[in-house]
C-alpha cells in the first residue's frame, strides 16, 4: 500500500485520516507477501531476534504512513492523521513491562502522530494511565463494553489530570477502541432470529451514551479548559463477518461525533460506493437498553461475555504474534541457508 501508492490514493480520494495496525494484520501482510524478504534478510544478518526485527520493519512501515497523514495532523491541530502500533500483545497482563515497551516504541519512532497501542485489560490500565502521564499517545484497544470502556477513560483522564498538575502540556492524543462485529459472532445462532446482527450496535450504542456523558462532565470540561483534546471512542472490527448482511452494517449504524471508525479495505471500497450514510448515533444511547434486555432476556450475560470477548481477544493477538515470529524465525534460517 505505502509503495504502490495505494495509501496516498485512500487519503487523498477516500477521506481517510489515519491507519491501524496489529499482530495478525503485520502477520498476514509479512506471511502472504515477498516484499519484506529483502529487509528480514540485511536485519537478521545483524544477529537480532525476530521480535526485534519486526519492531525495527514496523516503525518503518508506520512511520513512512505517519508522514502521508501529517499534512492531515497538522491542519486538524492533531485530532486526526494518526497511525497506531501495538506492544507485544504478550504483554497484555505485565503493567510494567508494557510500558517500558511503550516507552521504548515511541522514543524509538520520533513521530507526534503515532499511537501506541495498549490493551485495555485490568492489568494494562495503570499502563495507560502512566504512559498518559509520561506524554506518549495511546490507543487503547481490546474494550468489548461500556464499563471496559469507562475503565480506560479513566486511566487516561487521570494521566491527563497528573500532566496538569505538574504543569505539563495536557494535549496529549487517545482513542478508546471498542470492538463490535466480535459480539454478533459470538452469539450467532444462540438467540432469536430477529436479533441478528443487533448486539455489537447496541454494545456500541450504549457506550456511546457513556461516552457522551463523560465529555459533558465538570471533570472533563476543566481538562478540555486546560487545553487537552478529548479522549476519542474508535469502532474496531467492523467489517461485516455475515455474508447475509449489509458490507457497511456497522460503519452505518455507528457514524457519530468524537467517535472514530477503522475498517478493513473491503468495508472501506463499499463505502466508497454508498451515496449516504443515513442518521447519526443518538447522543443518548437510543433504544440500546430495550434491545440489550432483550439479549439479556435470550439469557446472554453482557458483562461476562464482554470479560470473555477481553479474553478470547488477547489471546488471538497472542496466538497472531506467535504465528509472526514463528514467520521470522523461519525466515531467517532459510535465509541463513540460503547464504551459507
Amino acid at each position: 500500500m505505502l509503495d504502490s501508492g495505494t495509501l496516498q490514493h485512500y487519503i487523498d480520494d477516500l477521506s481517510v485520516t489515519g491507519l491501524t495496525s496489529n499482530p495478525t494484520i503485520f502477520n498476514q501482510a509479512i506471511k502472504n507477501s515477498s516484499a519484506y524478504s529483502a529487509t528480514i534478510r540485511e536485519k537478521f544478518a545483524h544477529d537480532k531476534s525476530a521480535e526485534e526485527v519486526f519492531f525495527e520493519l514496523a516503525l518503518e512501515d508506520l512511520t513512512r504512513a505517519a508522514d502521508l497523514f501529517r499534512p492531515i495532523f497538522d491542519r486538524t491541530n492533531g485530532v486526526d492523521g494518526w497511525v497506531s502500533l501495538e506492544v507485544s500483545p504478550l504483554l497484555a497482563y505485565d503493567a510494567a513491562s508494557t510500558l517500558a515497551a511503550a516507552e521504548d516504541l515511541h522514543a524509538r519512532a520520533a513521530c507526534p502522530n503515532l499511537l501506541i497501542k495498549i490493551p485495555g485489560t485490568r492489568e494494562g490500565l495503570p499502563a495507560i494511565e502512566e504512559a498518559i502521564f509520561s506524554g506518549i499517545p495511546v490507543n487503547v484497544t481490546l474494550l468489548f463494553s461500556s464499563d471496559q470502556y469507562r475503565a480506560a477513560a479513566e486511566a487516561f483522564l487521570r494521566g491527563i489530570e497528573r500532566r496538569m498538575e505538574a504543569g505539563l502540556n495536557p494535549s496529549i492524543g487517545s482513542v478508546a477502541s471498542v470492538f463490535v462485529s466480535r459480539w454478533d459472532a459470538a452469539v450467532k445462532g444462540k438467540t432469536p432470529r430477529e436479533l441478528s446482527h443487533k448486539l455489537g450496535i447496541a454494545i456500541a450504542m450504549r457506550t456511546y451514551r457513556v461516552a457522551r456523558e463523560l465529555l459533558s462532565s465538570p471533570r472533563w470540561h476543566r481538562i478540555y479548559n486546560a487545553g487537552a483534546h478529548p479522549q476519542r471512542l474508535l469502532w474496531a472490527s467492523t467489517g461485516t463477518k455475515d455474508p447475509t448482511a449489509s458490507d457497511v452494517l456497522y460503519v452505518k449504524a455507528l457514524a457519530a461525533p468524537f467517535t472514530v471508525n477503522t475498517m478493513p479495505e473491503a468495508t472501506l471500497k463499499a463505502l466508497a460506493n454508498r451515496k449516504e450514510l443515513g442518521s447519526i448515533l443518538p447522543a443518548d444511547g437510543g433504544d440500546c437498553e430495550n434491545v440489550l434486555s432483550r439479549f439479556a432476556n435470550a439469557g446472554i450475560d453482557i458483562d461476562s461475555r464482554a470479560a470473555q470477548l477481553q479474553d478470547e481477544g488477547a489471546k488471538a493477538f497472542v496466538k497472531s504474534w506467535n504465528e509472526l515470529m514463528s514467520v521470522m524465525d523461519s525466515t531467517g534460517v532459510l535465509l541463513e541457508k540460503a547464504a551459507s
